[in-house]
């Protein structure tokens, strides 16, 4: 009989943990990632209440040939050489790398890079959370049900369970959130009881 599931924040990248390149354009180089304020302390405060950290990013730049797949590990060596000081992690990186006509289900708003590596980490989808900067990756977790935050924007065609303007107070949000308790339901008087 299996224990209880892991839960997990699942985290776009861009524009979510780091400065997002301007339009049209794309981090192509380790030295291309720069932290957003308070990034690292949000990734620590919620892997700190329990949480295991995933990022779900799409990066197209690489199937457009314009960066490699090598700038993708040099940045996640980056990343957790920077957590690593507040005791926190990455535990998974996804990446759908397709362009935008592809037929994946992994390029979000589809939901493959979430539900696929829930099925990996065996996780609870339910107890889980989205975090991203845009409308597909709020699309993209409910798809694949779980809860979810909009960063830095107001919602346009999705529907967040809360809204932040930093990662940092996303995970105090959701730290908030899930430290309350469950509802109290009601349990019938045993003399109010149905008898056939």
């Amino acid at each position: 009989m299996g224990g209880v599931k892991p839960r997990a924040v699942f985290l776009d990248r861009d524009g979510t943990l780091n400065v997002k390149a301007a339009a049209h354009e794309y981090i192509t180089s380790v030295d291309d990632f720069v932290w957003l304020k308070d990034a690292t302390s949000g990734l620590a405060r919620l892997a700190g209440a329990g949480y295991l950290l995933a990022i779900v990013s799409n990066q197209r730049g690489v199937g457009r040939g314009l960066f490699s797949a090598d700038v993708l590990d040099e940045i996640e060596e980056r990343i957790q050489s920077d957590l690593a000081s507040s005791g926190s992690a990455i535990t998974a990186f996804r990446y759908c790398l397709h362009d935008y006509d592809a037929t994946c289900d992994c390029r979000k708003p589809k939901p493959g890079l979430i539900t696929r590596l829930a099925d990996e980490l065996d996780l609870d989808l339910e107890s889980s959370w989205m975090i991203g900067d845009d409308d597909s990756d709020v699309l993209a977790g409910r798809s694949a049900g779980v809860r979810t935050v909009l960063i830095g924007a107001e919602p346009t065609t999705s529907r967040p369970d809360l809204v932040a303007d930093s990662l940092a107070a996303a995970s105090e949000m959701i730290c908030a959130t899930d430290a309350q308790p469950a509802p109290v339901v009601p349990t019938p008087d045993s003399n109010s009881a149905i008898r056939a």
